[in-house]
């Protein structure tokens, strides 16, 4: 029976100072703020201690929720008013049980004086007057015991029926399922009409039931949870044994690949190595001719530089001119001082390529300078509309007037993608990793056909038209229209899962790196280049000159190609960048390229870390890249 907070002193007995949780004395009466119920702070531990999930306490009683603070309920307020009424009665009672040291009062009549006996089988407390009164003939047989002997445990009553606070006479031996509450009987018939009553006794008996079966169902559940536990043990020594194994076979593979790469760390310092023999070859070649000639110069200086020279007779005269004259022939020899900065040079143009990240190794030693090579020019059958990587190798190409998709590789062999309707009208397009392809058709809609031809799904974009699609390396579909957002899909194109609000209108085409960063190119003057975050957060953007269009391809190392394209004077300068947070870093300048620049729409793609694709009109060039 809990008491509420804001109620008066309660008298010091012990049913008013029941928790109603452990039905004992409150020790440590605690309170429960949204409602004002109070229990034993330990009780209430108990009782959170299967409720550690939830962020608040549901009142055992009234059901209404008090917030858990991050002590739980060590935070809770006590009820110092109850712990009083506690103490006052420990005080009184001496620290022993009420009903054995506090002598009862009668219960059998009004005058509330000391009882001497029970009468078990009136359930009630007499003193000297009743209990005389009580041996009549008419309660013959009534079980009648002496409360010394209750006093010194010889007879146990059992429980004593209380009596009802408003029918003072009537024993509230009744139970209501419907108010949850102990009745009389009057009180059953004036207020608890049809309400479904039980005996006390059979109430008690259910009770103590429902208790022995839940003690029972304990144990079992008890034993069930450790064979559990025991079971989660034998698990974890299993998923132990397994991670061992994944252990395991990643430190063989380590230790295959860092043989490999020390294998292609020799190799890469010896053909360094030879490098330098071969250079250090070449200039003790120069030096040693030098030498040579310095030799040869000294030697004949000696022969023709001669005190006697004016008396010399014919053959000697004749062999000191000879010597004179190749002397003065070597002296005539150009000094080579250009072969050794020759050589200087060609040292200075090997370069290191590092490795990409598809590939085991540090990398290779080229011979050239940074330079782009078109490599295949293929003369498209219309113009292009949209175009997407293939292969390493490959491109696939979209065409607007009802042609459908072209796959062209880089040797300019061309052919129709089978597996959509061959007069579909492409206006952009992208292949995801499972080799199924996302269209969109010019209109407010993009189709996703699965690798066989059957349509997956639509894209709805309500108002928005010439969708351009692009695809992260995680599968997502960005769309980008004519709006300053960029819109990212799921692979299945069912949900929305990000629009990223850029700063400059028109976004025609957008790529997305590895990290997330998502590269803008707005293709109208001014052409603009912007690397965003997810939160629409940009770096410094790229700006080309009126009449030049910039459009940008990030590549498997998120390194980022951006083409200039100057139809006016029919050229294309390309620029690699890496990303520095969001902006970009100027890695390298290539060679200009002369192109067929008849139009200002344009594609750029990257398909491996050395070939790129570039499409202007109907035009396609595949582009072969040397760093």
């Amino acid at each position: 029976m809990a008491e509420k907070a804001e109620e008066e002193k309660a008298p010091s007995s012990p049913e008013n100072l029941t928790c109603p949780l452990c039905l004992d004395i409150f020790d440590g009466a605690t309170i429960l703020t949204s409602c004002g119920h109070t229990f034993c702070r330990k009780c209430l531990k108990n009782y959170d201690l299967s409720h550690q999930d939830l962020d608040h306490m549901i009142c055992p009683l009234c059901r209404n929720i008090t917030k858990l603070s991050a002590n739980r309920v060590d935070d809770f307020l006590t009820n110092v008013t109850v712990n009083g009424l506690v103490d006052d009665y420990h005080a009184k009672c001496r620290g022993k049980n009420a009903v054995l040291e506090t002598r009862p009062k009668c219960t059998a009549c009004k005058f509330q004086r000391d009882a001497i006996s029970c009468c078990k089988t009136c359930n009630f407390y007499m003193c000297t007057n009743c209990d005389c009164s009580h041996e009549q003939s008419h309660f013959e047989g009534h079980e009648i015991v002496s409360i010394q002997d209750i006093i010194n445990g010889k007879v146990n009553i059992g429980h004593q029926s209380e009596k009802c606070c408003i029918h003072k006479q009537e024993n509230k031996d009744m139970f209501c399922e419907d108010c949850k509450v102990h009745v009389c009987f009057k009180c059953v018939i004036i207020g608890h009409q049809n309400h479904k009553i039980k005996n006390q006794a059979d109430f008690e008996q259910e009770l103590r039931i429902k208790v022995n079966d839940l003690v029972q169902h304990c144990a079992s559940k008890k034993s069930e949870l450790e064979k559990n536990i025991q079971n989660v043990e034998v698990q974890r020594h299993e998923v132990y044994t397994a991670v061992q194994r994944l252990l395991d076979g990643v430190s063989q593979a380590y230790s295959m690949k860092a043989k490999k790469l020390e294998e292609n760390h020799r190799n890469l310092i010896e053909h360094i190595n030879a490098i330098k023999r071969s250079f250090d070859d070449d200039l003790n070649v120069l030096e040693s001719n030098d030498r040579k000639r310095i030799k040869s110069i000294c030697s004949s200086i000696t022969l023709v530089d001669n005190d006697r020279l004016g008396h010399l007779e014919t053959d000697s005269l004749s062999a000191h001119t000879l010597v004179c004259e190749e002397l003065d022939a070597m002296l005539k020899e150009a000094t080579d001082r250009t072969s050794a900065a020759a050589i200087t040079k060609k040292a200075q143009e090997k370069r290191f390529k590092p490795a990409d990240d598809t590939h085991l190794g540090i990398g290779s030693i080229s011979e050239a300078d940074p330079k782009l090579q078109v490599i295949q020019h293929v003369d498209l059958r219309e113009q292009m509309y949209g175009m997407t990587p293939y292969s390493d190798d490959s491109v696939a190409v979209g065409y607007y007037n009802t042609d459908g998709v072209a796959i062209i590789d880089s040797a300019g062999t061309q052919a129709q993608y089978a597996n959509i309707p061959s007069n579909m009208t492409c206006y952009d397009l992208v292949f995801q990793n499972d080799r199924s392809v996302c269209i969109s058709t010019g209109t407010n809609e993009a189709h996703i056909y699965s690798p066989n031809g059957s349509r997956k799904s639509t894209i709805h974009m309500k108002g928005k038209f010439s969708l351009k699609l692009s695809r992260s390396p995680s599968d997502e579909i960005l769309i980008s229209n004519t709006e300053n957002q960029v819109y990212i899909y799921d692979s299945t194109g069912s949900t929305l899962k990000h629009t990223i609000p850029t700063k400059h209108n028109r976004v025609r085409q957008a790529s997305s790196t590895r990290s997330g960063f998502i590269v803008t190119s707005s293709c109208y003057d001014p052409s603009m280049v912007t690397v965003y975050d997810r939160d629409g957060n940009a770096g410094n953007s790229l700006q080309a000159p009126y009449g030049v269009y910039l459009f940008a391809a990030v590549d498997e190392q998120d390194r980022v190609y951006v083409a200039s394209v100057d139809c006016k004077n029919g050229n294309m300068l390309i620029r690699l960048f890496d990303l520095d947070g969001l902006n970009l870093k100027e890695r390298v300048e290539f060679n200009v390229l002369n192109l067929t620049l008849k139009s200002s729409w344009c594609y750029l793609v990257s398909l491996s870390p050395d070939m790129l694709a570039f499409a202007c009109g109907n035009n396609l060039y595949f582009i072969k890249v040397a760093l």
